[in-house]
């Protein structure tokens, strides 16, 4: 039989005892170094195929993100799956509306400019392609069972979190996605009919690459160039 955690009651609030499982420093290292090589692997992809992913997948990495921290634990995220083919014609058609007139009208000459080396513009052929499209809402108040609201805190900052976490296990998972923003997102919540108390925040195509798929040739920032020790 499992064991259950020991419980505790403080200031009127029940809490459960926390154990986690630990490694050797050399273990950890090594642990450490393979998690990063792993990750290293991970690139943004825009030619998807459309072979079949399991629809439990999608449920583990959502599950996964769910995890992240969030502010107060309020949790402000809701995690849209779209697999209807006709719902993601009309995202990609909204999407490809407001996309077009970013790239024409909107976007500066330097933004466009530091564009070039991703090999990206303002068709987005994945969002119909791609078998899944996760879209991520933000929460910013929930209401109350007599309609009145309460707020959520740390909102963005929460949602981020889940989203990285979301694309850590997407990529845990074997899969590619893509971090899509297209600016304005309203389109989103209009044609999935949500809630007023939610905001588009992250769309993420998910599911196999092509056959035959070429990522920029681009270098992240070495440690030296990312991080500042104290010590």
């Amino acid at each position: 039989m499992e064991k259950q955690p020991a419980v505790k009651v403080i200031e009127g609030y029940e809490h459960i005892e926390y154990s986690h499982v630990h490694y050797e420093p050399e273990e950890m290292i090594q642990r450490s170094r393979n998690f990063f090589e792993w990750m290293d692997t991970r690139r943004s992809v825009r030619e998807f195929s459309d072979r079949p992913v399991p629809k439990e997948v999608i449920e583990n990495i959502i599950k996964s993100a769910s995890t992240a921290p969030s502010g107060a634990h309020k949790q402000p995220w809701t995690f849209c799956v779209v697999s209807n083919p006709e719902l993601k014609k009309q995202i990609r058609e909204a999407a490809e509306k407001e996309e077009y007139e970013s790239y024409t009208n909107r976007m500066s000459d330097e933004w466009l400019q530091d564009l070039k080396p991703m090999g990206t513009d303002w068709r987005k052929p994945f969002l119909e392609i791609a078998p899944y499209l996760i879209i991520v809402f933000k929460r910013p108040f929930e209401y109350n069972d007599d309609g009145s609201k309460h707020q959520n805190y740390y909102v963005n900052e929460s949602v981020g979190l889940a989203a990285g976490m979301l694309i850590t296990a997407i990529h845990d998972a074997g899969l590619v996605t893509l971090t899509h923003t297209p600016s304005p997102m309203n389109f989103l919540q209009k044609i999935l009919n949500r809630p007023d108390n939610e905001r588009p925040y992250l769309l993420l195509p998910v599911g196999y690459e092509a056959n035959e798929v070429y990522v920029p040739n681009i270098k992240r920032k070495s440690l030296d160039e990312m991080a500042v020790f104290y010590e």
